[in-house]
């Protein structure tokens, strides 16, 4: 039978798992972008993710395939 102190000290480990795989699908998703950020954006690099992003959105026609898809599947 496990016991309970043992399920409560799996918890940690857990949440550090889950954290190293939304970080590591963050810079997945960053470097989807980060050639079009470094073309059409690099002015607007130290301004902020959401300067970025709108400005991503404002060259949506020429970005790449995968950043294109990145902003879509993002509701963007």
């Amino acid at each position: 039978m496990i016991r309970f102190a043992a399920i409560l000290s799996l918890l940690p480990l857990l949440a550090i798992s889950a954290a190293a795989s939304a970080q590591t699908a963050a810079e997945k998703h960053h470097s989807e972008c980060a050639r079009d950020v470094a073309r059409y954006c690099r002015a607007k690099m130290n301004d902020g993710d959401m300067v970025v992003l709108a400005c991503l959105k404002e060259h949506r026609a020429k970005l790449s395939k995968k950043c294109a898809r990145t902003l879509v599947e993002h509701g963007q």
